[in-house]
């Protein structure tokens, strides 16, 4: 087991969150359209997007504009010394236009720049934002890392991740061009406040004297976490708008260290400044979930123990720990996947309808479902590790011959587990939740199996196998995103024949547009404030509440996970976990879907 480390430093002095606590909202959630001839124009109430860079004001929390408010207001923080405010040295002058003078600006820092998260997929998801003019007028990017690295060697770094896969009809080149240009690097230290204060110096160079707000991405590892929103808060934090930290990923490995990540983090923040981001969330489907639920008149009088026999939450993926072997081994698959990613899609899944989109009251309710559920019990839980397979002349490895990973590992690489809500609309109802790697196939999706149909008058059809008869809708998060519905249906003929047809939308073939990645949603919802899509204090408590007992048993027991084959459908165990309550895995039912 990792050593135990606490995130706040000995040395840490308690500070009240001083100049992170001015909020703001960019700008209004609504927008009313003007109407043309007799035509009526729908606006979804769930998402209202307006072009920002095109209507872009900044408002206060009270719906003021910002720029009506004194600077200082609300920024008690500790003061930057003169020095630190005054720019120095010549820096990159910014194309900007005459109109960019006159809004904000908006300063986004990536840190830990030179990693793979940030090279794969937060650059270019900042990129496809500015594609799409979803991005402010006034913005910059800096990357952030202890390697040493020129503006020109940022931009040449991540110009070879970007891709122009939005919109071939524009000239992508030249938004890339002009992308590149407003991105500059800072090389420091992750615990250095001096080196913060000279990355403050750039901003407030690029800044201009505009009234500037500022989001932090961590991508680092959550050892620096606090070193790095310390030197942030006390150097680097804007002094007349908001700013706003991201935090991936793994927020802890337990309730205890969880919960002392939250303290220290609130030493330099407030709630409502952290965005804890699981990019599962902003999945396309994940965010259609409460969409199709909540406005189907169809598929709401159905979302209970009445009709519904079980749902499953299957993860899988077909390789191994590739690369990750260290890290995957501090961590398995149940933290690693089950106890952020599908834990919060299940609350998502069957939480109550909240009292309005508001992101307070959605997260409220999915606490709600996560402080209702039943304690995990071992004997409702398979862990598995894959082992060495050859297979059509190639050999795979096991998850031990990787040399990051110790021979007497008993990491579970794959992990299967019944989770039961305790509450009037889901009592009794199994959620079956499993992830694995090395399986037969890579897969994210949801499924909803129905009860059978009390005396089914074609039940001689079926035979005694009355599964096949069941009804089952499945949300395909990931790959070639779907949604479709599985019923009985006549084969065209004279005879009485019987078979399973699918009512299908294929996201691929319904909308020609491309599907925006997760990191792009949710760093939108970011700058914008939107918060309902990250994960509060209170949520990540009740989900480590949840699995922490069953991971210190494990760990304690030392439990043997069973072996299985790279490539194979998981280990046994999995299957008789399912029967033991009376369903069986629909990914492995044979069919190709």
């Amino acid at each position: 087991m990792a050593t135990q480390f606490s995130y706040c430093s000995s040395s840490s002095t308690t500070f009240t969150p001083s100049s992170f606590k001015n909020e703001t909202h960019l700008f209004s959630r609504f927008h009313i359209l003007p109407r043309k001839s007799h035509s009526c124009t729908w606006i979804s109430l769930i998402r209202p997007r307006i072009r920002p860079r095109k209507h872009f004001q900044l408002k206060s929390s009270n719906g003021h504009p910002l720029n009506a408010v004194s600077l200082q207001d609300g920024t008690s923080g500790v003061p930057l010394a003169k020095n630190d405010m005054e720019p120095q040295g010549k820096e990159e002058s910014l194309p900007f236009s005459q109109s960019e003078n006159l809004g904000p600006q908006l300063s986004i820092t990536v840190v830990g720049a030179s990693g793979d998260l940030a090279k794969k997929k937060i650059f270019p998801a900042l990129f496809a934002l500015y594609y799409e003019d979803w991005l402010p007028e006034n913005f910059i990017v800096f990357g952030y890392a202890r390697t040493k690295m020129t503006d020109e060697e940022l931009r040449n770094m991540i110009s070879r991740t970007l891709t122009c896969r939005i919109d071939q009809r524009e000239n992508c080149e030249e938004k890339m061009d002009r992308f590149l240009k407003r991105c500059f690097y800072h090389s420091g230290q992750y615990n250095s406040e001096e080196h913060f204060a000279e990355l403050n110096r750039k901003l407030q160079e690029k800044e201009a004297g505009k009234l500037s707000n500022r989001l932090f991405y961590l991508s680092i590892p959550p050892n620096i976490f606090v070193d790095v929103v310390k030197c942030a808060s006390l150097r680097a934090s804007s002094t007349s708008g908001w700013t706003r930290v991201i935090v991936e990923k793994p927020f802890g490995r337990d309730s205890e260290s969880s919960g002392e990540l939250t303290r220290c983090l609130k030493l330099y923040l407030t709630e409502d400044q952290i965005f804890r981001i699981d990019h599962y969330l902003g999945k396309e489907l994940v965010e259609n979930l409460s969409v199709l639920r909540f406005s189907n008149l169809v598929f709401e009088p159905l979302w209970s123990r009445n009709f519904i026999r079980s749902v499953q939450l299957i993860f899988s993926e077909d390789f191994g720990t590739e690369g990750r072997g260290g890290y995957f081994d501090n961590y398995g698959i149940i933290r690693d996947i089950m106890q952020n990613h599908l834990l919060q899609i299940l609350a998502l899944f069957a939480m109550e309808t909240p009292v309005s989109l508001d992101a307070e009251d959605i997260r409220n309710e999915k606490v709600k479902v996560l402080r209702s559920m039943r304690p995990l019990q071992l004997d409702d839980v398979a862990v598995g590790q894959y082992k060495g397979h050859s297979k059509g002349g190639k050999s795979y490895p096991a998850y031990i011959d990787d040399p990051t990973v110790p021979n007497n590992s008993l990491t579970p690489t794959f992990a299967a587990a019944a989770l039961f809500i305790n509450n009037a609309r889901w009592d009794g109802v199994p959620f079956l939740m499993k992830a694995g790697k090395a399986l037969h196939t890579k897969r994210a999706e949801i499924r909803v199996q129905f009860r059978h149909v009390p005396g089914n008058l074609y039940k001689r059809n079926f035979g005694t196998d009355l599964d096949k008869a069941t009804n089952e809708l499945v949300l395909r998060v990931q790959p070639d995103e779907a949604i479709y519905l599985k019923i009985n249906n006549k084969v065209p003929g004279l005879g009485m024949r019987l078979d399973r047809s699918d009512l299908n939308l294929l996201y691929r073939a319904r909308y020609s547009r491309e599907i925006p990645d997760a990191y792009e949603r949710l760093l939108l919802d970011a700058v914008e404030g939107e918060r309902r899509l990250f994960i509060r204090s209170d949520e990540l408590d009740a989900a480590w509440a949840l699995f922490t007992p069953l991971l210190k048993e494990l760990e304690q027991k030392k439990i043997v996970p069973e072996l299985y084959p790279y490539g194979s459908r998981g280990p046994v165990g999995a299957h008789y976990l399912a029967a033991k309550h009376n369903v069986r895995w629909g990914d492995l039912s044979g069919e190709a879907s």
